[in-house]
């Protein structure tokens, strides 16, 4: 961690056990911490935990006697996540809005306020490391969380820290508890950034029409039907309708999906990447300032996906040629692949 110096810093605290522990070991270390709880924009049919979890943020703050401010990124977060997220479904590709909310609130708008409000840094909860200028794996990797941070640049680095990104999620409980913070034994939040556990396709469906479709096997028979292109994504086995199912009862993975056409096709072998792959990205992005045309490296196109040995080529204006060497990846449209040498994130593309 950077060295304190009474150094401003604001740290994001969603109430949970991880942003707390980060406030509490920045304020052990002689940093200057207030404690930020992000409002963003909510749906009203979704059940909200915003007022709980903004409470529980205020305890912990009131506990470590640092100052607290709510924050409101209501905008941020509508337009740059949720409203970017289904246009991305409408038009058939499978957005990461956790990478989009990192982006555009945690260390884009949280961090523009901060600044003007005198912050030398800003801080989350995450699960990674950065030396300033590179950013790393988190030393806990059942945990690391850098496959949603790679759209951060060298240049936004310099202002963030990840008090916690060292340590092991059993011990960042254990200094919780033994600094008697009240969300010492909290459950951690899943799903959506920010809205935490939902149903995606419900979502979804409260903006984008339902529209029955056929479910097609590779080779283009129709053996069932589907509620909807649109809410589908590739490598998906879920959520849609086979007729006739082998006597061995074996899965179908979603392999193409056809959003003109409104079809689905599906096969009993799970997709893979082939030995060659090109795409067209839709954001490409390197956390070192180098401009890279030609590398190796590891690759991931999933969260917890494990990582694959590929080679990256530039083959054209944000056109890439992806050669895998070993492994398994699965390349799904609008998802992030994400770029590691060793425990070094590289940074990431958007695959289009």
């Amino acid at each position: 961690m950077k060295s304190a110096l009474r150094k401003k810093v604001f740290v994001g605290m969603s109430g949970g056990v991880d942003s707390s522990v980060s406030a509490y070991l920045l304020k052990e270390a002689g940093y200057d911490v207030t404690g930020v709880f992000i409002k963003v924009w909510q749906p009203d049919f979704i059940e909200c935990t915003s007022k709980e979890d903004r409470l529980d943020a205020m305890r912990v703050a009131s506990h470590l006697d640092i100052p607290f401010v709510t924050l409101n990124l209501e905008k941020e977060y509508k337009e740059g996540v949720i409203d970017y997220m289904i246009k991305e479904y409408k038009e058939g590709r499978t957005p990461n809005p956790d990478v989009l909310c990192n982006r555009e609130v945690k260390f884009g708008g949280f961090w523009k306020w901060a600044k003007e409000n005198g912050a030398d840094y800003i801080a989350t909860g995450h699960y990674a490391r950065t030396n300033g200028s590179e950013l790393f794996t988190a030393i806990d990797t059942s945990k690391d969380q850098t496959y949603f941070l790679w759209k951060l640049t060298s240049d936004d680095l310099e202002h963030v820290l990840f008090p916690i990104g060292h340590l092991l999620k059993t011990e960042v409980r254990s200094i919780a508890a033994e600094a008697g913070l009240p969300v010492a034994t909290k459950k951690d939040s899943q799903g959506l950034c920010f809205i935490g556990t939902i149903n995606i396709k419900e979502f979804l469906k409260e903006y984008i029409e339902e529209k029955e479709g056929d479910v097609l096997d590779e080779s283009g028979e129709v053996i069932g039907t589907h509620s909807g292109s649109t809410f589908y994504t590739i490598g998906e086995r879920h959520g849609f309708t086979v007729h006739s199912k082998s006597r061995e009862s074996v899965p179908f993975y979603i392999t193409h999906k056809d959003t003109l056409n409104n079809t689905l096709t599906v096969s009993k072998e799970k997709p893979s990447l082939t030995v060659d792959y090109s795409f067209k990205a839709l954001s490409f992005s390197l956390v070192s300032k180098e401009d890279l045309e030609d590398f190796e490296c590891l690759g991931r196109g999933r969260y917890r996906e494990a990582l694959s040995g590929i080679r990256v080529q530039r083959g054209g204006e944000d056109v890439y040629r992806i050669t895998k060497r070993d492994g398994e990846l699965i390349p799904v449209s609008g998802q992030s692949l994400v770029f590691y040498h060793d425990t070094t994130c590289l940074g990431g593309a958007i695959i289009g």
